[in-house]
Order: structure tokens, then C-alpha cells, then sequence
């Protein structure tokens, strides 16, 4: 099979299952409009002045990189410039970090006056950032200063890559003795759904020239570490987890508690390896990988009690996950490289989920917009 990237060709699986086209574009379109314009109990962007805008965490009402640069990937998807811009903008303006061991990062999160909440930087987003920045550049050409997308771009990834080298101070966000891109820069374990091969290859082929080798390597190894961070019957994977795939146990409560279980970060990794493949068919294992994921929701838990955290291995735990309508779209996200009745199963089921509303809707509804994107044929590369 040949991916999006060669065929140009992308599934709308929305379709494929008897849904309406109109239906199907008209509610992409709401998404879109509820998440960015809808009312202030249902929208996570919000405008600031004439040229600046943020999303908002609604759950620690705060602005994250992650959240930023997923907006902006939402609105170049959506041929959204002028949102685009704005979060941009904002996030040039008020997360980037000029000095320190972290200068040339992002921080990770802000308040919405702009203020910094902390001076580290949390690696998704800057993946995010770069690849939204090169399809923005693709799809709309390069602006001056900020607005110079491509150039922007390449100067992150640079970051990413060298920061630290010569004497210099701070840390590289990829490792350089194996190419994964690590959990924070201060620290040398990973998190399984922050590793992006398919945003790599598209990276590559933009990046300095003394970066494209690099990052080509990168991709192929995070496809091969992803083999080694999802468990083998159940496809599950951890937060996060150490460079030999097994979950980081801490018995401290450094980073908020445990992360080696089956839970929020974690989520995303499905949806990234569905996508890859939709983009690149580059490893047979990754269409493998979703079959078991499904074969685990819907038939070992016969479809029930996705509400529960899981450990990897698929022992059920009496807590309760924080993001159920995440669970539901990147467990659809899975059809995306499979023909399964459990495939199948999993998107009819997102499509009966309406978007999440109250406190905690902001990480739930932009996996489920990604989701969306990708099960109607909208996730696309330019």
C-alpha cells in the first residue's frame, strides 16, 4: 500500500460507512466554529486585540504550547490564516524565551494575560509549531519577520536538535545517542505520543541542510521505539516511558503523579501511528498495531468500560479517566488503516459523541477535532 504522501489520496472512513458527504463537511465546519466562535462555555480560543489569540486549557485556564500549536494546526488545516496568525503571534509574543538555557523553546505554559507560568519547554509543542509553520508555508507562502513561516520553522527544529552542543548551555529535545525526543529536555526518558515520525520525514524535507539527515533518522527510529512502547497483545502503551519502551514508574509525585499506565498523553499515540501510516505505509506493524488496539476495546472489554484507566497490559483500575470523549475519537482514529468490524464499531461510536463540554472539554475536543480531520479525509500535508 502507498500512502497520502505519494497517492495525494486521503479515506474519508465517515463516508465509506454510509454517512452523508454533506453531513460530513457541514459538521467539520461546526467543529470548528463551536471550538473557536462558540459561546463561552463552549469555545477554547479566545481573540486578543486586532492581531493576537490563545487557547485556553479550560481545565488549569491556562495556554499551553501543545494547545497553541495545535490551534494553529486546526486552523491551517482549515485554511483558517488569520487565526493562524493570531496564536502565532501570541505565542511568539509571550511564550518564546529569548534568554536562558531553554532561549530559542517555547514556554510550556502561560496565563492568558501572557504572563509565564514556567520557563521550561514541553516538546509536542514545538513539533507541532514546526510542522503547522511548513504547511502554513506551503499553503499560504512565507510572510516577513514572524510571518516568515518556513524560516521559523527551521529555526526550531536547529534548536531542537543542537541546543547544548559546543559548550553551549541547555539541551537538545531530540537525544542525540538515539534520535527520540524526550519527555522535557531536562531528563532522559520519552513520551510514547510525543514521537512524530510522519511530522519527521515532512520536516526533513524543509530543515537546514545540516539538519534533513537527522531528522530522516529520527522517523525511523521512533517508528522502530513505538514497537517497543506498545504492548504486544494489547497495544496499549504508557505516558511515558523509558528509552527501552518499559513505563517510567516514579514513586514521587514530581510530575503530578504515575505515568505508566494508559492514560491522558497516552491517548494520542494511536492516533499518530494511524495517521503515519495514512501519510506514509511505511511499517506494516503500525496497521497490525491498530487492529490489536480495537481487538483490545472492543472485544476484550466487549466494548464497555472504556471510562477506566488501564495499565499497559490491560489490568483494569478502579479510577476513572479524566478525557472519556479523547478515548472514544483516537480509538476511531484507529479505522483510519484498518477494514475491522471493531474498526468500524469504533467510529460509529465517535460519531454518536458529541463534542465534551464543561471544565475539562479542551484536551478532549481537540484530539476529537484531530480525529474528525482525519476519519473525513481532512488531515492532509501540504
Amino acid at each position: 500500500m502507498k500512502g497520502a504522501y505519494t497517492t495525494g489520496k486521503y479515506r474519508n472512513v465517515f463516508a465509506e460507512l454510509g454517512y452523508d458527504e454533506k453531513e460530513i463537511e457541514a459538521r467539520k465546519e461546526e467543529i470548528f466554529q463551536t471550538l473557536f466562535y462558540g459561546s463561552e462555555e463552549e469555545r477554547i480560543y479566545h481573540p486578543v486585540g486586532d492581531d493576537m489569540g490563545y487557547m485556553e486549557d479550560t481545565g488549569n485556564h491556562d495556554a499551553r504550547t501543545e494547545g497553541m500549536s495545535y490551534g494553529m494546526m486546526m486552523c491551517v488545516q482549515m485554511d483558517k490564516k488569520e487565526e493562524f496568525d493570531r496564536l502565532w503571534k501570541w505565542s511568539k509574543t509571550y511564550m518564546y524565551l529569548e534568554e536562558g538555557r531553554n532561549a530559542g523553546y517555547f514556554a510550556w505554559s502561560c496565563q492568558t494575560n501572557g504572563k509565564k507560568n514556567a520557563f521550561g519547554a514541553a516538546p509536542d509543542g514545538e513539533e507541532f509549531f514546526v510542522m503547522a509553520l511548513i504547511f502554513a508555508s506551503k499553503r499560504w507562502g512565507n510572510g516577513e519577520g514572524i510571518f516568515n513561516y518556513e524560516k521559523e520553522a527551521k529555526d526550531i527544529l536547529h534548536a531542537m536538535i543542537h541546543k547544548g552542543e559546543n559548550g553551549e548551555e541547555g539541551r537538545a529535545m531530540f537525544a542525540p545517542e538515539n534520535k527520540y525526543i524526550r519527555f522535557i529536555v531536562e531528563v532522559d526518558f520519552t513520551d510514547p505520543s510525543y514521537h512524530l515520525p510522519h511530522f519527521y520525514e515532512l520536516c526533513a524535507e524543509v530543515a537546514y541542510e545540516e539538519d534533513k539527515e537527522f531528522l530522516k533518522e529520527a522517523a525511523k527510529e521512533s517508528r522502530k521505539y513505538l514497537k517497543k512502547a506498545c504492548h504486544p497483545v494489547t497495544g496499549l502503551c504508557a505516558e511515558y516511558a523509558e528509552y527501552d519502551g518499559t513505563p517510567y514508574v516514579t514513586d514521587s509525585m514530581q510530575w503530578g503523579g504515575r505515568h505508566d499506565w494508559y492514560y491522558s498523553d497516552a491517548y494520542r499515540t494511536i492516533a499518530n501511528i494511524s495517521l503515519d501510516y495514512s501519510w506514509f505505509a511505511a511499517d506494516e506493524w503500525q496497521v497490525e498495531q491498530a487492529e490489536r488496539f480495537q481487538k483490545f476495546f472492543c472485544e476484550t472489554l466487549d466494548g464497555k468500560d472504556w471510562d477506566h484507566i488501564y495499565l499497559v497490559d490491560g489490568t483494569k483500575l478502579e479510577q476513572k479517566v479524566l478525557h472519556p470523549v479523547a478515548v472514544i475519537a483516537t480509538n476511531a482514529q484507529s479505522a483510519l488503516i484498518t477494514d475491522t468490524e471493531y474498526g468500524k464499531e469504533c467510529v460509529r461510536k465517535f460519531w454518536e459523541t458529541p463534542l465534551r463540554t464543561g471544565d475539562r472539554r479542551y484536551y478532549d475536543n481537540c484530539l476529537y477535532f484531530f480525529a474528525y480531520l482525519a476519519l473525513s479525509g481532512n488531515y492532509r500535508i501540504y
